[in-house]
């Protein structure tokens, strides 16, 4: 990483660093706690360790919220004043962007919103506790619920391709399989989409925002995933807060990443 900083830096007049990080990050953006990927880091001031290894100023920020300032500064985000991005790729993270500024909260940790639990009987995660949104929306435990749906039906073809190692199971397999005509896949991504219907309920009635971006590579599945979601968002959401919503995709991919950790560090240094 230090690496790469040094050669993006090489010859240029650059102002800071702006870093996207897994975990929960404080106010001043400096410090993350617990960040699920790095074990035995506990409260680490990263953006101080940065600094002091390149001689830049920097800010960190959590990744999810780092790619809503993406959205929002370079992407579909640029629609709306106020919106929520869902991150589904290997976890679920979120980003909530209110009157065109990073909502964090009281202390910065605002926006975890893979970890909102909707059935406290369900699967486990990354969370503490059963049945988070992450544990459906995922990719690795989309793969797994998936991986259980596909064992009791061994005629279909997914089994046949996948049942000597279910490891090799994408999202995307899921997908191209749906694209086919296949009634398994249409399925599970189906039951996969509602529970992001009712997630974005939970979202909608607590914080009335009505604008949603969905990034990372579950979104991809496009149509299979956002049309079932839509679907109990217009039977289950109160009325009064389905005026004006919207579920889109960003087209960015991880470019949106990328360009909202530059805008990180143009919000903070320039």
């Amino acid at each position: 990483m230090l690496q790469t900083i040094s050669q993006l830096s090489h010859g240029a007049d650059a102002i800071g660093i702006g870093f996207g990080i897994p975990g929960m990050v404080n106010l001043e953006q400096t410090t993350v706690y617990n960040p699920p990927n790095l074990p035995g880091w506990d409260a680490v001031n990263a953006a101080d360790e940065i600094t002091k290894r390149t001689n830049l100023q920097c800010r960190i920020e959590n990744d999810a919220n780092i790619s809503a300032l993406g959205s929002l500064h370079f992407g579909v985000g640029r629609n709306f004043d106020s919106f929520i991005i869902l991150t589904l790729g290997t976890g679920v993270g979120g980003g909530i962007i209110y009157n065109r500024k990073l909502f964090k909260g009281t202390r910065g940790m605002a926006g975890e919103l893979g970890h909102v639990i909707i059935d406290y009987h369900g699967p486990l995660s990354n969370s503490v506790t059963r049945g988070t949104i992450e544990a459906y929306l995922g990719q690795r435990f989309l793969s797994r619920f998936a991986t259980d749906m596909i064992s009791q039906n061994p005629d279909n073809v997914l089994y046949k391709k996948f049942h000597r190692d279910f490891d090799k199971l994408e999202p995307i397999d899921l997908t191209q399989e749906a694209d086919l005509g296949n009634d398994l896949a249409i399925e599970i991504l189906k039951k996969t989409g509602q529970r992001l219907g009712y997630a974005i309920i939970n979202y909608t009635h607590t914080m009335d925002i009505r604008k949603y971006v969905l990034s990372g590579g579950v979104s991809k599945a496009g149509k299979w995933l956002i049309e079932p979601a839509l679907e109990i968002v217009r039977k289950h959401m109160m009325a009064p807060f389905q005026d004006g919503f919207e579920l889109v995709t960003e087209d960015l991919g991880n470019d949106s990443s990328l360009l909202g950790a530059a805008g990180l560090a143009f919000e903070s240094f320039s």
